[in-house]
């Protein structure tokens, strides 16, 4: 019998950096050039936008740049992807906000070295490749419902506002206590605030390709320190930027700095394995290239770890790094590592200066990332397309705004489950075949008997179609007679579909009828075999039915 190409072995994705494999092709000048070209580019974005999501995620700027230079560097040396740029994500900012008024930031750093461990122990376990199974309304909803959330977080610093008492993390609690403190508003930082988005979306609209964000964040900083405008800057609430890497230190593995930190470090995991494999899927969709699942949550998980020992937080793949990093013509995961030397060498020689940068300039900055997150056209698109899709993604982005990211993600990720085995069981179909010439059960080549009926089964036989398949087998078996089931066109059988199955035989072995399965390939076969559907209440004859007409 010939291998189709069900039938054929897939290749076992490698447990190795690509690094290894892209060096393996040779690296000369010419790729020494591209990545270095990459790096900086890619550097330039993450410089500021590094310490924009470290002071939104309510850690000092400096965690920022340690998680960008230690994280983006052990990503790109060991990881799974070609282009994928590691350092801060805004996707985290609500989780880490939390857990620093929950842990502090001890806790915090723990959580992040356990997160590591645990995507480390993901990837050697080979699960990367499941976890890339999230159903596409969830990853809108969940990243809408981020960029809502970082949107209201920036409010705060865009309007110069002060607050009675400290800001809350719950979306509600916010906007009541942003509009309680409505009367606060200071002009300067609005303009500041605005100043910098305009900035921003003009150099992206005229000159795409220089970096805008940092022009945005420099011009808009060279003026308010020129002018000495009052506006809250990096230094007068942070203090000056440190101008090298601290000392490595292990966090603290007391039992109970452990349990504080376990909840927190597995919500890490999850959105960070998910948020690093859609961002390689992304760089993959734009170069061309395959990525290493596994290796890449092998990579996170140390990157993680590595950027702990520094007192840095969550390391993940960047969507909009890493696209930077593509269209810069990266050639190697070099580009990414050179992107964290230049990041080092910056906070080394002019750390001082980043300390003028104004807090609504930041603020104005992650605005723009949460509307690009805000996936509007895709989010309007997926409601109209099906309630089942609509279901998704709406209690997913409504769980994450208003509840919880985790809680929002798997929950969404079952209600897509519910919807897709529903999709499924619908597709699967049991029809009777006409009466007419047909060998019999003993394959003598006979007129089929008028008391022998054929049913051809077609689809998934599973759990979630078995219910309704099963009111038709329980109305076939009323009466005592051989059934023929025609299963060459069932895909597959899980465990419920075999008893299903056995059951019918049973049944009608009670009534003095006979089931005898026909067309089942080899495999389905041993399957149910395996299972106990067999003699004396099942045989299994090659016949196969005529073509079958609908049942009603």
């Amino acid at each position: 019998m010939p291998q189709t190409s069900q039938d054929l072995p897939r290749p076992r994705e490698p447990l190795t950096p690509l690094l290894l494999s892209a060096l393996r092709e040779g690296y000369g000048a010419g790729r020494l050039r591209a990545d270095a070209v990459a790096g900086m580019t890619v550097a330039i974005v993450a410089l500021p936008l590094s310490m924009a999501i470290a002071i939104a995620s309510g850690v000092g700027p400096e965690r920022g740049l340690f998680t960008a230079i230690v994280g983006g560097f052990l990503v790109a040396c060991f990881g799974g992807s070609r282009y994928q740029i590691g350092g801060p994500a805004g996707a985290f900012i609500v989780l880490v906000a939390a857990c620093v008024a929950q842990t502090g930031i001890a806790g915090l750093v723990l959580a992040t070295f356990l997160s590591g461990a645990m995507l480390a122990v993901l990837g050697l376990a080979r699960l990367g490749s499941y976890i890339r199974f999230m159903p596409y309304p969830v990853t809108v909803g969940f990243t809408t419902g981020i960029g809502v959330i970082i949107f209201v977080s920036q409010v705060k610093d865009m309007f110069g506002l002060t607050l009675a008492g400290g800001e809350p993390g719950p979306i509600l609690p916010k906007l009541e206590a942003l509009w309680a403190a409505r009367d606060s508003v200071t002009p300067m930082a609005v303009a500041v605030a605005l100043a910098t988005v305009v900035l921003i979306e003009a150099v992206k609209r005229f000159r795409p390709r220089w970096p805008s964000l940092l022009i945005g964040i420099a011009a808009v900083t060279a003026v308010s320190a020129g002018l000495g405008l009052p506006v809250e800057t990096i230094a007068s609430r942070f203090g000056e930027l440190p101008r090298m890497l601290p000392t490595p230190a292990l966090p603290d593995f007391s039992t109970q700095a452990i349990w504080a930190a376990l909840p927190w470090a597995v919500s890490f995991t999850l959105l960070g394995a998910i948020e690093s494999l859609l961002s390689a899927m992304v760089a993959d969709g734009m170069s061309g290239t395959q990525h290493r699942s596994n290796m890449e949550l092998v990579a996170q998980g140390l990157a993680n770890m590595g950027a702990a020992l520094v007192g840095g937080f969550c390391v993940t793949g960047t969507i909009a790094r890493t696209a930077t990093n593509v269209r810069a013509g990266a050639q190697t995961p070099v580009a990414g590592m050179l992107h964290a030397v230049f990041v080092l060498a910056v906070m080394l020689i002019a750390a001082p200066l980043a300390g003028y940068i104004p807090l609504a300039a930041l603020a104005g900055l992650l605005a723009i990332v949460a509307w690009n997150m805000i996936e509007r056209h895709e989010f309007a698109a997926l409601t109209r397309a099906s309630k089942g899709d609509a279901l998704v993604l709406w209690v997913t982005f409504l769980m994450v705004v208003f509840r919880d990211l985790a809680e929002g993600i798997v929950l969404g990720f079952a209600l897509g489950g519910l919807v897709f085995i529903r999709h499924m069981s619908e597709m699967t179909q049991l029809h009777e075949a006409p009466s007419g010439p047909h060998p019999d059960p003993q394959g003598e080549g006979a007129q089929q008997p008028r008391d022998v009926v054929t049913y051809r089964l077609r689809g998934a036989v599973f759990f979630g179609s078995v219910a309704r398949l099963g009111t038709v087998l329980d109305r076939i078996a009323q009466r005592p007679r051989a059934v023929l089931l025609d299963m060459s066109e069932v895909s597959f059988i899980d465990s419920t579909g075999a008893r299903m199955v056995q059951t019918l035989g049973q049944t009608l072995a009670r009534r003095g009828g006979e089931l005898v399965i026909v067309g089942a390939r080899a495999d389905l076969a041993q399957n149910l075999r395996a299972q106990g559907v067999q003699a004396p209440q099942v045989r299994f004859a090659e016949a196969v039915a005529p073509g079958a007409q609908g049942l009603s």
